[in-house]
């Protein structure tokens, strides 16, 4: 089971300073998860400015010039943020067992180690 999902709130642990002009301590959604390249897609952190070529769209309006797009970031640079207490926690895995119309079954689930909240 992965530590980090799409639609978790995680927090910039590494990097420079927001004073530096960096991102660390910002929270954001993870938009994307790229496993592969052990990667996520945060919203609002590392921008990057594209020069995109000037064309035109089928109505004749112009598109291009500069855009400033979110990048990955690596997914040991973040953390996942504590519901309890909007702080980076650890993430750690339990069975638990559910029942449902008679049947129990054993269910894996992701719970903040600092408070024990479930995520």
């Amino acid at each position: 089971m992965a530590k980090i999902k799409k639609g978790d709130l995680v927090q910039v642990i590494s990097g420079a300073t927001q004073a530096r002009g960096g991102d660390r301590g910002k929270q954001g959604k993870v938009l994307e998860v790229l496993v592969e390249k052990n990667r996520v897609l945060v919203e609002g952190v590392n921008f990057v400015t594209r020069h995109v070529r000037v064309g035109q769209t089928q109505r004749g309006s112009r598109t291009g010039g500069l855009e400033t797009t979110e990048a990955p970031i690596h997914i040991s640079n973040v953390a996942l943020v504590d519901p309890e207490t909007k702080k980076p926690t650890r993430v750690g895995h339990r069975v638990e067992q559910v029942t449902k119309d008679g049947v129990t079954k054993n269910v894996r689930v992701r719970y903040a180690k600092k408070s024990g909240k479930d995520l």
